[in-house]
């Protein structure tokens, strides 16, 4: 571990004070954050510009509507519901599949359905919500995850954070759900956070709970050497999704459908730093010299390729 410090350190790690002072206060207008807080308004504008997500089934909005779920869902066999303002994984509810009656969540746990009609007026109150504020329920299509990552997760879909600083992608990790972190591709609930080469979308080192691993906790599969599908095209979605937001620095999550391909999960405006850490390199010199960068292509496949360009010399 001391040695993964001390080389982040030599590669320029970005800590927290530098990424809100220099990137997240410069770049990133205040009055853009609840767009990206709210999973629902993201949605709306990518369906509109033409950028893949999980399909929308319906949203319910106000308590009276709860009954309408059934008729929502009806014809899904599985589905995923979600609160518009969470963070974090809290109170997505995942369906893999109907039995009789009742409904399976990825877990294993069946429940009935008054059983998900109390957990969308959880939502609805704010449970779940930033701020505790009441919210909406998003139910929309649940993402069949690539073969790839079926001997590196645990009960959940993996997916692929990048860091987009002024529309050029810059850095990325897989995100892959153990026991721990209950299937859920989150860092601090316990996932595995996978760096990748932006060149090949190869996965290089992993990291778990802040160390270094080699091998998935629950699977015990080699997780290095994974080579991602549609790299290209997935670094392009997220390059794109920097004229959606209007963010300048941003997080972008991906995730990939075994029919679909890739498909944007959400937007995060103050994204983490253990990307870093996952990728066993800093960031600063790379954002350094995209900061200096008088021309940036308006093509969101040429900034996604010379994120590629940057990344090879900064090897170098």
């Amino acid at each position: 571990m001391f040695g993964i410090l001390k080389k982040l350190k030599r590669s320029g790690v970005v800590g927290m004070n530098q990424r809100n002072a220099d990137f997240i206060l410069r770049y990133n207008k205040r009055s853009l954050y609840p767009l990206v807080d709210d999973k629902l308004r993201t949605k709306y504008l990518a369906m509109a510009s033409g950028i893949a997500v999980p399909k929308l089934y319906g949203v319910i909005e106000i308590q009276r509507d709860v009954a309408r779920l059934p008729e929502i869902v009806e014809g899904h066999e599985d589905f995923v519901i979600k609160p518009a303002h969470g963070s974090g994984g809290s109170g997505i509810c995942v369906i893999t599949r109907r039995l009789n009656n009742r409904y399976r969540q990825n877990n294993g746990d069946l429940l009935t359905e008054e059983d998900i009609a109390y957990h969308v007026s959880n939502i609805l109150s704010g449970l779940y919500s930033l701020g505790g504020q009441p919210d909406q329920a998003l139910i929309e299509y649940r993402v069949k995850f690539d073969p790839l990552f079926e001997s590196v997760s645990y009960r959940g879909v993996p997916d692929i954070r990048t860091i987009v600083f002024r529309g050029i992608p810059v850095t990325s990790m897989v995100r892959l759900p153990t026991r721990m972190s209950d299937g859920k591709a989150n860092l601090h609930q316990g996932a595995v956070g996978a760096g990748i080469d932006m060149m090949t979308g190869r996965t290089t080192h992993a990291i778990w709970q802040n160390y270094p691993i080699e091998q998935h906790p629950d699977t015990g599969v080699t997780i290095g050497g994974l080579e991602i599908p549609h790299w290209h095209k997935l670094l392009t979605l997220a390059a794109q999704c920097h004229e959606l937001a209007g963010l300048g620095y941003l997080g972008v999550d991906v995730v990939l459908d075994r029919e679909l391909g890739p498909l944007v999960l959400e937007l995060n405006a103050r994204p983490g730093l253990s990307i870093q850490i996952a990728n066993r390199r800093g960031m600063s010199q790379l954002l350094e010299k995209i900061s200096k960068l008088k021309e940036i292509p308006a093509s969101a496949a040429e900034r996604a390729t010379l994120g590629q360009e940057l990344f090879l010399k900064n090897q170098t």
